[in-house]
């Protein structure tokens, strides 16, 4: 059975005679006989008895008009939203890093939402670890990932915001009151670490062993939320980047790294060669026109990242 078998039963059905159905459908009349009795044939049923010069539905025929209405119904629906993913609507996937949730991601989807040629796209939001995220970029689950950068040959990564690494503590803490403090101070308190399989963790192991570093990391945490929480409550001091939750947490103290600027960038990434939607492109290349509006001096931060980038 053919989709135009199906749209060919309509006609006749409706119409209720073969030659004003023809005429309609373009084809000859044998042909449009031809079709219907091999789509009878297949089904195992007679779908239209003769009356007059014209024919009609057979109670099987009535029953399979029903099924026929619905299936040419979804066909319209789907051909609706296939021409609406290629003009200016669509879904897309998009995953982020945890730091990215609180306003970064939310901002720029909504600036991304409020032009007019994207009103009719929607978005679906995943937050993990980079790895996780990447691994989902991979198998098509995510259309376009946010987070650290990792050694791909298969997928495209392009750069975004940096964030400068900086120490935190609790308030009242022996080193509140100083402004720069040296990394080698991660020696002397316990630690609040990241989990080991996420990007900063990765990266976090690699700069301790690089600066001599051997820090009494007494727990790890999936998220800066976590992080911040403990720091908080004097479980610890932590290195992290100077993120937008730092922005609004109260209890801690900020230090910058004393004779160090480090930078943990992120970066936006997806598959190099695999089709996306026209809303995928749009919103890519959204991200990137917003970069290069956003960046003060990023090209100079960038260079100081990459001087230590880590390939996982």
């Amino acid at each position: 059975m053919t989709l135009n078998q199906i749209l060919y039963f309509q006609k006749v059905a409706r119409l209720e005679n073969y030659h004003q159905a023809a005429e309609e459908l373009y084809i000859s009349q044998p042909s449009l006989s031809r079709s219907m009795a091999v789509l009878e044939s297949e089904l195992g049923v007679a779908l239209f008895e003769k009356k007059g010069r014209g024919v009609t539905l057979t109670k099987a025929g009535q029953l399979f008009l029903e099924h026929a209405d619905r299936i040419a119904a979804d066909c319209d629906v789907a051909v609706g939203k296939m021409q609406e993913l290629s003009a200016d609507g669509g879904k897309i996937d998009i995953g982020y890093i945890f730091p990215l949730a609180g306003h970064y991601i939310p901002h720029k989807v909504r600036e991304f939402l409020d032009k007019e040629e994207n009103k009719n796209v929607v978005f679906n939001f995943w937050q993990n670890h980079t790895p996780a995220i990447a691994a989902k970029v991979r198998t098509g689950e995510l259309d376009i990932g946010f987070g650290g950068y990792l050694k791909k040959e298969d997928m495209e990564f392009f750069p975004l915001s940096a964030q400068e690494l900086v120490i935190i503590t609790p308030k009242k803490h022996p080193l509140a009151g100083i402004r720069e403090v040296p990394l080698s101070e991660m020696n002397h308190y316990p630690v609040i670490g990241y989990e080991k399989e996420s990007w900063m963790g990765t990266y976090a192991k690699y700069l301790y062993r690089k600066y001599q570093i051997e820090p009494n990391t007494i727990v790890e945490c999936p998220d800066e939320y976590s992080i911040v929480s403990l720091v908080r409550e004097n479980f610890g001091i932590a290195l992290m980047p100077q993120t937008d939750i730092l922005l609004d947490a109260d209890g801690i103290n900020i230090h910058k790294l004393k004779g160090l600027q480090i930078y943990r960038q992120v970066f936006m990434f997806w598959m190099k060669d695999r089709y996306r939607l026209p809303a995928v492109e749009r919103f890519i290349n959204y991200m990137k026109e917003q970069q290069a509006e956003d960046a003060n001096d990023t090209e100079n931060v960038s260079k100081v990242y990459l001087k230590d980038i880590v390939n996982f």
